[in-house]
């Protein structure tokens, strides 16, 4: 019988359609299903086994009969010509052609089955070799390995201490087939030799229910009954290494959130409460979801997620069957996509499933579900429309198209118009003018003889002396300067730098360095220490790093001008400071009485025409001007100015964790994380908020991470949207600006208490971060897995940074080391 069914929302399509509905007399709750791109297959009555046709669902039903006892498992091959299933009871496996049983069901003949072992225990899982040469039977604790050619028993596999309740053939390793088990763990067979290459440790609370292997991933994804999704890697050099855990049930709820802060932008703040579906969604979430069923999904992307920047297998989804409904899962992510729980449509006749089964055609973006009722006797089969779920359950979008590079000139009420930069200057090109100085216009003359404050009324003053104002700019140094600073552009297809070169200590005594960071020539190297002490060494960790002093607390932050002349530190006593690199003394000051709370992130901003800096739940944008020169009578007074232009409160006047802006060349975009864990986009042409992202991390950000090239590099201008972002206790994640979606999730490494730190390389190809086992992991940006693990620390790395102008990799740990790699 067909059955629509409405959808969720106000879409003109439906989202599920019931096809067929059947009721059986036996249960059949804990069955394994088949569904392929031909039929999906179903036992009825017990010991019948029952095909329904996907491309022409008015054929009449293929029943096949041949077994005594009821069916308890059944698999397709993974062929279509011929196609073949095999199905096993508690009294025989049999094999059938499904070309010769429809013949011969057309011409009234009885179709008949090739039996391929008897009196076996019974068995909860088939599976077929990717040449359906062989058959994977999980029979109790065993694994049996039969021929399908000659129907015999290859080999037993055992070593499980409990029942075997799935089995996976390595598509790009025949031989290679790996088990999961009640006992939770799960072990790699060489089924051919008959051997054990690997046995995994106990790493679930509950029994593993469902197993899949991703090909292009190269990782391997087994499910409980708990809602636990492990993620493992089968790289050879990983050694079956974990690289994720993912809770079903707290991505649940993450995604309904995500759905409701979308649904309610749109609405009046009075009316911005979640709806009773949306409740009863989120009561849900809290309940057990049980993984069922693992299976590939090909779903249609109305958006395209940098499709330009990212590898193409970055949009890979998986299909997650639970006993409440179905989930597409993104495999770089982490995340889930959409999901469809099936209390939400009331006609359908299967509420609760026992059983599930999925499969997906890329061609019309359909999907058929096979299932069986958990409590009852019914059999359903469901075709969901993938393009109608899409547009139904589309993530947030900007209202506007957001880009880091500046696609707009900058109005004259913006904030920034007073940091652009007006007409030519006058000057020559070997002179060096700052941004912030060629921004202040010209003033009006005063030609006034009795005025005396014009000055001209007053006699000539004697000059008494002049300062040396050129020792800086003599032409035999200046020449010097500009040929040392003279760079090769940076090798794009460079390895990753892996090979240590030099380890230096910071301190005498262990102290924690809390950030580095190198100038935008590569030439130099600062870090702040925990002593509230700021040292900058060259890049080559050679000769005795200048220090800076004043700072009463740990120094927490540390950003360089574009030009390289000034360093800006931030601490924890609530000051932040200004430095010349060359004079090595203070320039400008912020004290406690400027800002009531401590500042976890500050930066130039606007090609040093800004500083921006977070305090609190407020976003400050100051205008400052420095001056180097200090009065000769009064040296201890600088005559450095600023003043605050803009304040932004984030949404929910939540505390900043941590902010975001390129320097390197005009960006309207800024970047801020908040401790309520959402993320905030500012478009500072505006002066107001652009988009915000709730739920980025189920912790707090306490980075967020550009990918700001190198001027010694040159980038596609897309890969300027993509940015990272990393919370304690959970991985890296990679975001679009453009779709505000997360793209990927890097989870190989261990942070799960110190807030270990990020870079982007200066090509963006690699990520780097910190963790807590003494070693640097870096990450290629197309694959999930760690592609480096760099060794030679003493404690948790806390911090890295890239070179801009070479290959190399600095690293900090927490007992004041820095470590320099190098490319081989």
């Amino acid at each position: 019988m067909a059955q629509e069914v409405s959808c969720i929302g106000d879409c003109e399509d439906t989202i599920i359609t019931e096809k067929y509905l059947a009721e059986s007399t036996e249960a059949s709750s804990h069955v394994q299903l088949a569904c392929s791109m031909l039929y999906c297959a179903f036992p009825l009555h017990g010991n019948q086994l029952c095909l329904w046709s996907i491309r022409d669902p008015s054929h009449q039903l293929l029943i096949l009969q041949g077994h005594l006892q009821s069916i308890t498992a059944m698999a397709f091959g993974n062929k279509e010509n011929p196609p073949l299933i095999c199905s096993a009871s508690q009294d025989c496996l049999m094999i059938w052609n499904l070309d010769e049983c429809r013949e011969k069901s057309l011409k009234g003949l009885v179709p008949r089955g090739t039996v391929m072992g008897t009196l076996l225990e019974k068995v909860l899982y088939l599976r077929f070799s990717p040449d359906d040469r062989v058959v994977a039977a999980c029979a109790g604790s065993r694994v049996l390995v039969l021929d399908v050619e000659s129907p015999s028993v290859l080999v037993e596999l055992e070593g499980h201490q409990g029942t075997v309740t799935a089995a996976e053939f390595c598509p790009w390793q025949g031989q290679i087939l790996i088990s999961v088990s009640e006992d939770r763990s799960f072990k790699v067979w060489d089924h051919c030799m008959g051997t054990l290459v690997y046995s995994s440790s106990v790493f679930a609370a509950y029994p593993l229910l469902s197993l899949f292997i991703h090909e292009d991933s190269k990782q391997l994804l087994t499910g409980c009954a708990d809602g636990q999704l492990w993620v493992f890697s089968l790289v050879e050099r990983h050694r079956y290494r974990c690289v994720a855990r993912v809770d079903l049930r707290k991505r649940n709820k993450a995604f309904f959130t995500r759905r409701m802060e979308s649904e309610g932008c749109s609405l009046p703040e009075e009316s911005q409460r979640p709806s009773r579906k949306m409740l009863d969604q989120g009561e849900e979430a809290e309940a057990a979801l049980p993984i069922l069923m693992l299976a590939s999904c090909y779903l249609p992307r109305l958006l395209d997620a940098g499709c330009g920047v990212l590898p193409s297998e970055s949009s890979a989804c998986l299909w997650i069957a639970s006993s409440t409904g179905l989930f597409i899962f993104h495999l770089a992510s982490l995340e889930l996509e959409h999901a469809l729980h099936f209390k939400d449509f009331r006609c359908l006749s299967v509420q609760v499933a026992g059983s599930c089964a999925v499969t997906s055609q890329a061609a019309d973006h359909k999907a058929f579900c096979l299932l069986t009722s958990m409590f009852g006797k019914r059999i359903a089969i469901l075709e969901v429309s993938l393009d109608t779920l899409v547009r139904s359950q589309q993530g947030p979008v900007p209202e506007k198209a957001l880009s880091v590079l500046a696609s707009s000139c900058v109005l004259p009420t913006s904030p920034l118009y007073l940091g652009v930069v007006k007409g030519k200057s006058t000057k020559p090109s070997g002179q060096k003018q700052s941004a912030v100085q060629s921004a202040v216009g010209d003033q009006p003359l005063v030609f006034h003889a009795k005025v005396r404050s014009s000055g001209y009324a007053l006699p000539p003053r004697v000059t008494m002396f002049s300062p040396k104002t050129n020792i800086k700019k003599d032409g035999k140094r200046s020449s010097k300067c500009k040929i040392n600073c003279k760079r090769e552009e940076y090798p794009l297809e460079t390895s990753v730098p892996s090979k240590p070169s030099k380890q230096v200590a910071v301190c005498q005594e262990p102290t924690a360095v809390s950030c580095v960071q190198f100038s935008g020539d590569g030439r130099w190297l600062a870090c702040g220490l925990a002593n509230s002490l700021s040292l900058i060494f060259e890049a080559s960790l050679t000769g005795t790093p200048a220090a800076l002093s004043g700072h009463d607390g740990a120094v927490s932050t540390l950003c360089w001008s574009h030009d390289q002349r000034w360093l800006l530190s931030a601490a924890q006593d609530q000051t932040l400071r200004l430095w010349s690199v060359h004079r090595k003394e203070l320039l400008l000051l912020l004290d406690r009485g400027r800002l009531c709370k401590p500042v976890p992130s500050a930066q130039f901003y606007y090609m040093d025409a800004f500083i921006l800096l977070s305090s609190g739940q407020e976003l400050q944008l100051l205008r400052y001007h420095v001056d180097p020169v200090r009065d000769e009578i009064k040296r201890y007074k600088p005559r450095s100015r600023y003043e605050c232009v803009l304040r932004l409160s984030t949404r929910g006047a939540t505390e900043v964790t941590s902010l975001s802006a390129v320097n390197d060349f005009y960006s309207h975009v800024v970047l801020t994380a908040g401790r309520n864990r959402t993320l905030q986009v500012f478009d500072l042409n505006t002066g107001c908020s652009a988009a915000v992202i709730a739920e980025a991390h189920s912790r707090p950000i306490h980075q967020i991470c550009q990918n700001k090239g190198s001027s010694f590099t040159t980038q596609q201008f897309q890969a300027y949207n993509l940015f990272l972002t990393t919370a304690v206790g959970e991985g890296v994640r990679l975001w679009d600006l453009r779709t505000l979606r997360c793209e990927r999730s890097f989870e190989g490494h261990p942070n799960r208490g110190y807030p270990c730190r990020i870079a982007f390389s200066p090509c963006g190809r690699f990520v780097a971060c910190g963790a807590e086992d003494r070693h640097a992991y870096v990450y290629n940006l197309g694959c999930s897995t760690f592609s480096h693990r760099l060794a030679g620390h003493t404690d948790t790395v806390s911090e890295v940074a890239f070179n801009p102008a070479a290959p190399q990799l600095a690293t900090a740990t927490v007992d004041g080391k820095l470590q320099l790699f190098v490319a081989q």
